[in-house]
């Protein structure tokens, strides 16, 4: 037997394990498990220097007077499979658009999940919508589309499904729920540049989907966004609204033709250069995240209180913008997360505390006494809303349990994810000692 595999299975049974000098935890003065080197984010070399360089030679800096823009997204619409794509200055934007064009007005209600970033919410608050909390799924951390239908009133719009950390909520469940009662599916797919629900690229189950190219994701410009879509009118209107509600030259008219109102969140041909080199490269970086997620996963599941995060059976690819577990702090001697964080970190393991539970945001909270809400709904559905929107139980304890660690991490080698396993297993073994000290 291994060592690694005597200390799995004394682990399992209970039994008390031996100490050597190794087994002190780093926490505790001993020696860190895990010493691998992680590249840097973001990764570029002189190709993206030559890139910026050639547009700013060029003179062309913006949409329409360059070339940049067009070029990715043609690229994104081939990589993706879409009929068409539509660039913004940034992801948050992307959803913005969408929604417009959605038609997701005041007054009117978004279902959405309440684990997730900021932005999703923020862009139906921006509408004045009633952003509607739909319970998280306790093993994939995704909305749970069973809970979906209780969720609907006559005054609901919309679905927004998150591709969180770029795993694939149960699109066939958002979707039923969707055309039964004709609600519009926006996809959030800010975190999911590859990933797929059986076979078809995310983004293209829903009526659309959204794409974040900021500084931490896996295809960076420092910030970027693009929608993408099979309804080619529908990618022509987020075209308008995106150009300041322009028609589009070439098939509704000239350049100062307006069909709509809009915006200007035009991206630039700068943020367009780095993204054609930054697409050259993450086919291969994919592949890498994927092979070393399934490895990792293989060595954590076998540990105890560690549980990675469901990956659906429709989800046929996943992007691994992060690797998120969950945490059982009653087989870690009652450790509160905050410590065991701590204790990885000293292993050299770098996984942290990610979202935090959306009853804290003090602007949602205050949503029901705000002046626009208080004229757009009545007091009872307000009332209504926050009882039912603050009861999240499942979402509170996936707030509460898991952990994560960024893609970049994802780009070791081998056998640093074997260090990173055995980081975890140092703190198990240690639990007892770690939760007194």
């Amino acid at each position: 037997m291994t060592r690694r595999n005597f200390i799995a299975a004394a682990t399992v049974a209970g039994a008390p394990a031996v100490l050597t000098a190794d087994d002190t935890p780093a926490l505790l003065g001993g020696t860190r498990a895990c010493t691998a080197k992680f590249p840097p984010w973001p990764i570029f070399d002189e190709r993206e220097e030559k890139a910026v360089t050639e547009v700013v030679r060029s003179g062309a800096w913006g949409r329409g007077s360059g070339k940049k823009v067009a070029e990715f997204e043609a690229a994104w619409t081939k990589m993706t499979g879409a009929k068409g794509c539509v660039t913004t200055v940034n992801g948050t934007n992307a959803l913005f658009t969408s929604l417009n064009v959605a038609g997701v007005q005041a007054g009117d209600e978004v279902l959405v999940t309440p684990f997730t970033f900021i932005a999703t919410i923020n862009i139906i608050v921006r509408q004045h919508a009633l952003p509607v909390f739909v319970d998280t799924d306790i093993e994939s951390f995704l909305i749970d589309p069973r809970k979906l239908e209780a969720a609907i009133t006559p005054r609901t719009k919309a679905i927004i499904p998150v591709h969180i950390a770029g795993s694939s909520p149960d699109m066939d469940g958002v979707m039923a729920v969707a055309r039964k009662h004709k609600l519009v599916v926006i996809e959030d797919a800010a975190q999911a540049w590859v990933t797929q629900w059986k076979g078809r690229h995310a983004g293209l189950t829903g009526d659309c989907g959204c794409f974040s190219f900021q500084a931490s994701k896996n295809i960076n410009s420092g910030e970027g966004g693009a929608i993408i879509s099979n309804n080619e009118e529908f990618i022509d209107r987020c075209w308008s609204f995106h150009n300041q509600g322009r028609a589009r030259r070439g098939s509704r008219g000239d350049e100062f033709s307006y069909q709509m109102s809009g915006s200007n969140l035009r991206l630039t041909e700068f943020q367009a250069a780095i993204l054609l080199v930054q697409l050259s490269r993450l086919e291969e970086q994919s592949k890498k995240r994927s092979e070393n997620a399934a490895y990792l996963a293989s060595l954590l599941k076998e540990i105890p209180g560690i549980r990675p995060a469901k990956i659906y059976d429709g989800c046929t690819r996943h992007s691994y913008h992060l690797f998120m577990i969950h945490y059982d702090k009653d087989k870690f001697a009652g450790m509160p997360r905050a410590k065991f964080l701590k204790a990885l970190g000293a292993e050299g393991v770098g996984f942290s505390a990610g979202y935090s539970s959306h009853t804290k945001i003090g602007f949602l909270r205050n949503l029901p006494q705000s002046r626009s809400y208080r004229a757009l709904y009545s007091a009872a559905r307000l009332a209504e809303w926050e009882k039912q929107s603050f009861n999240m139980p499942v979402n509170e304890r996936v707030c509460d349990e898991h952990a994560w660690c960024s893609q970049r991490i994802l780009l070791g080698d081998r056998s640093a994810m074997d260090q990173i396993a055995e980081g975890f297993r140092k703190v198990q073994k240690n639990a007892a000692r770690l939760a007194k000290a």
